[in-house]
């Protein structure tokens, strides 16, 4: 063995045992020490010897010829690979163009519609000549502040005009029931649940390693157990709950005997001197303000416990605010997460289980009954309900109370005193409740529009006769409507308390009759300046202005503006 191999050989082992301990700037003035003794041939020797380039060794040469003092660091400023952005002026702008809000971004890029996802964006920067991996991406966005974010559910549609005020209304409501010590119950429909071993969202603990096993697909098994429809009755004041668990159909039917159960086992006795029952509901499902259906079993059910059944719906696109929902729906949910809800009765074990820190009870039970879809409840069938629609939004707010009790026992009314009977006179309809205009002013605004609609009476009749009148003034047939009457039907229609239809009935006429005088009074309002506010206030027929207006008080209907 020559001199020089045996020097190499040294050095090779020499390298292996101190190399693992040194950082790189040690390694390197190791190197060009060793490289300084061996002299001529040394660079090569050592570079040989530790497999490192000639350039490597000759620096930490250089290092030890220049004197310097320690670095206190292992690279010099700016040494090492420099970064993607760096050397691609271009990535930052081109990513920051990728991400940003599809309706600023290029309409023409194939990443408009897909997920954002680090690897994409990745291979697009790639397809547009910036070759970046997905890791660089991943670091550059959040560099700018970027973070994997979820939809925030915070925008709520277009809001209803009286939405806060039907919370107000609801509030007060609530309270005076809950102050005379009557009940107050909160309803609603659960989601529905696929009933055997299917996946629950959320997670539950369990050893490592062992999931519950559950099918891959949702998809309802005929043969199986089928599903499950929890209807929830929340008692505001005492915060207990009731849930009937059905396994047919959510429909009026289902949801109302739900109620009447839980009155028969838990409600009578909690409230043994109760008269009323305030219900709050959503506004739509099987206990939804437009449902028939619902209103004809409450009042069923009115008739059965002989209680006067107040019902008040959560304006349209608010059913998150429905205190069932946050009370005790959000608590049965967080109590069954990531457990397959495999049988009836584990979803009613685990509903009856459910309990807060702040004492919530909760009692549950099968209902196995059927209900039957797809009843039709007729006009007249809703016209012979006892049913009170309120002066604030009667659509949202009505009180249905028992067939037995005789409302014409009620106190009457001095100021409808003339309102008896199930067609409305049409003097009763000048009530300020009914046009939102005191008596002297709505007979001012008559005399001021008189005289031009008289002109506009004539000037149409000359179209149709295309000449000059022949019989005298006042000759021939007379108008269905008269011009107060006209003026009147018009306010009426703008109030929006009923249909045409309705209207038309009030007054005695035909529909066309009625169009014909909203077209020609209309105009003439919005040229006088007259806004006609619309009423909270609803109606489907006569009978139902006659309640009205045999129940109003002496203050005025608020307008929906």
């Amino acid at each position: 063995m020559s001199v020089s191999d045996e020097v190499r050989g040294q050095l090779v082992v020499k390298f292996g045992v101190l190399f693992p301990h040194l950082d790189e700037r040690q390694r390197r003035l190791m190197m060009g020490a060793e490289a300084r003794i061996l002299g001529h041939g040394g660079i090569r020797a050592v570079a040989r010897a530790a497999q490192v380039s000639e350039t490597t060794v000759r620096k930490g040469v250089d290092e030890l010829e220049a004197g310097e003092e320690p670095l206190g660091r292992i690279r010099r400023s700016g040494g090492g690979r420099k970064k993607a952005v760096d050397l691609d002026r271009g990535l930052r702008p081109a990513l920051l163009a990728l991400v940003e809000p599809d309706e600023r971004g290029d309409p023409m890029s194939p990443l408009r519609w897909t997920v954002k996802s680090t690897r994409n964006l990745a291979a697009e920067l790639t397809r547009q000549g910036h070759r970046v991996s997905a890791d660089t991406v991943g670091d550059l966005l959040r560099e700018e502040g970027f973070s994997l974010q979820a939809g925030a559910k915070t925008i709520e549609g277009k809001q209803h005009p009286d939405r806060d005020a039907q919370f107000r209304y609801i509030n007060e409501r609530a309270r005076q029931h809950m102050d005379a010590r009557q009940p107050v119950i909160s309803v609603d429909a659960k989601k529905k649940e696929l009933v055997g071993d299917y996946k629950n969202a959320g997670h539950q603990w369990r050893p490592v390693g062992e999931p519950v096993l559950v099918k891959t697909h949702d998809f309802l098994d005929r043969q199986g157990p089928g599903k499950a429809i929890p209807y929830g009755i929340y008692d505001i004041a005492a915060n207990t709950g009731w849930v009937s668990v059905g396994t047919d159909h959510d429909t009026a039917a289902f949801a109302v005997a739900s109620i009447r159960r839980w009155w028969q086992a838990r409600g009578r006795h909690d409230y043994p001197a109760a008269g009323r029952l305030l219900i709050t509901a959503d506004a739509g499902g099987s206990n939804g303000y437009r449902t028939r259906a619902w209103k004809m079993e409450l009042a069923a059910l009115a008739t059965e416990t002989g209680l006067d059944i107040t019902v008040c719906h959560m304006p349209p696109g608010t059913s998150k605010w429905n205190k069932i929902e946050h009370r005790l729906f959000s608590h049965i949910s967080m109590n069954w997460r990531g457990r397959p809800l495999t049988s009836h009765d584990v979803i009613v074990d685990s509903i009856a289980a459910t309990t807060t820190r702040t004492g919530l009870k909760v009692h549950a039970e099968l209902d196995p009954g059927t209900y039957d879809t797809g009843i039709k409840v007729t006009d007249s069938d809703i016209d012979a309900l006892p049913i009170h629609r309120h002066p604030f939004h009667g659509d949202w707010n009505y009180t249905l109370r028992p067939q037995a009790r005789d409302t014409a026992s009620a106190p009457e009314n001095p100021r409808s005193a003339s309102c008896r009977s199930p067609q409305p006179c049409t003097r009763c309809l000048r009530n300020p409740e009914l046009t939102g205009i005191p008596e002297p002013a709505l007979n001012e605004l008559v005399n001021q529009l008189a005289p031009k609609l008289h002109e506009l009476r004539e000037q149409g009749r000359l179209q149709q006769r295309g000449g000059e009148r022949i019989r005298a003034r006042g000759a021939g047939a007379k108008d269905k409507l008269t011009t107060a009457d006209r003026v009147l039907a018009t306010v009426l229609y703008l109030r929006k308390l009923g249909t045409r239809d309705l209207l038309a009935q009030l007054f005695g006429v035909n529909g066309s009759t009625l169009t014909r005088a909203v077209r020609q009074v209309q105009p003439l309002l919005a040229e006088n300046g007259y806004i006609i506010p619309p009423s909270t206030a609803r109606f489907r027929t006569p009978a139902d202005v006659t309640a009205f207006l045999a129940n109003s008080s002496p203050t005025e209907i608020k307008s929906a503006c």
